[in-house]
């Protein structure tokens, strides 16, 4: 593994909502050396076809990409991801291709057909106060490196859970049919390992960012230039010319590339002392979590 030869730093705030536009998609870029991240695109609405195709035909070789978003659901803690199916997947890939094969006829990466899935709906809880008898109640199961997030101090969410607006399912979901489709195009870490060539897509979660800017993760959020300045100046990062009104997707986006930049060559956050070959092929992992 040789983190240092990244050049190309990318923080991806992703969105799992219904429909072809969102407004919770913004990519930023930041370059080695101190500038500020650029926005990829300003004032575009992305689709996630449209992210697809960026991470598959436009990113340079040497770029390393967050994706706030988890690429993996838990395994460990019940020794399957659907545990008692016959069809559970034995790993993460293999899960992404089930998903993206029982979404296949939703448009824009959506995931309706698994939510509504007959048999595997029972994990997950859904709006309407639907909880399947093997989501296991309270707040759900947990893979290991979410578990490492919570000993940072941060919040996460169970990837089984679909309700609420904190919750990150269906946004987990949709990338994880987005993974299956670049397929060879790109590498995930820590899936795949780390390749010598070519960009590499990990888990993010941007609160760990804002907490390394100086935000607790109470206020992580930022929606404002003088905010994310504050942010970027904290992480050595040259101030960004961007201008109010900001949306909370914009400025996580900014200030995660910036701290990507500053963390990429640690180490330490590929080599997290819980993260087993095992879980690294069936859960993954989130860059960050020790």
């Amino acid at each position: 593994m040789t983190p240092n030869r990244f050049g190309h730093f990318v923080a991806i705030d992703w969105s799992g909502a219904a429909g072809e536009r969102h407004r919770g998609i913004a990519v930023a870029m930041a370059k080695r050396g101190k500038s500020a991240p650029q926005i990829v695109r300003p004032g575009h609405r992305w689709s996630r076809e449209e992210v697809m195709a960026f991470l598959r035909d436009d990113l340079p070789d040497d770029a390393l990409v967050g994706m706030d978003l988890g690429i993996s659901l838990p395994f460990a803690d019940r020794g399957g991801f659907f545990p008692g199916w016959s069809q559970s997947p034995v790993s993460a890939r293999d899960l992404w291709a089930l998903i993206d094969g029982i979404c296949a006829d939703d448009p824009h990466l959506g995931v309706s057909a698994l939510v509504d899935h007959p048999e595997l709906s029972a994990w997950f809880r859904r709006h309407g106060g639907r909880e399947g008898g093997e989501f296991g109640g309270g707040a759900g199961r947990f893979r290991v490196t979410e578990l490492a997030q919570r000993r940072l101090g941060c919040k996460p969410y169970s990837n089984f859970n679909l309700v609420g607006a904190a919750q990150v399912g269906k946004s987990s979901l949709s990338g994880m049919r987005m993974l299956h489709r670049l397929g060879a195009a790109i590498s995930v870490w820590p899936v795949d390992g780390v390749r010598k060539k070519g960009p590499v897509v990990c888990e993010i979660y941007t609160t760990i960012a804002a907490m390394a800017a100086g935000r607790t993760a109470s206020r992580s959020k930022m929606r404002s230039a003088s905010e994310v300045n504050t942010a970027l100046a904290a992480l050595g990062s040259a101030p960004s010319a961007l201008a109010d009104p900001l949306d909370d997707h914009t400025c996580d986006a900014v200030v995660t590339a910036a701290w990507l930049r500053n963390v990429a060559h640690d180490p330490r956050l590929w080599r997290p002392h819980e993260l087993t070959p095992e879980i690294a092929r069936t859960e993954g992992w989130t860059f960050g979590a020790v």
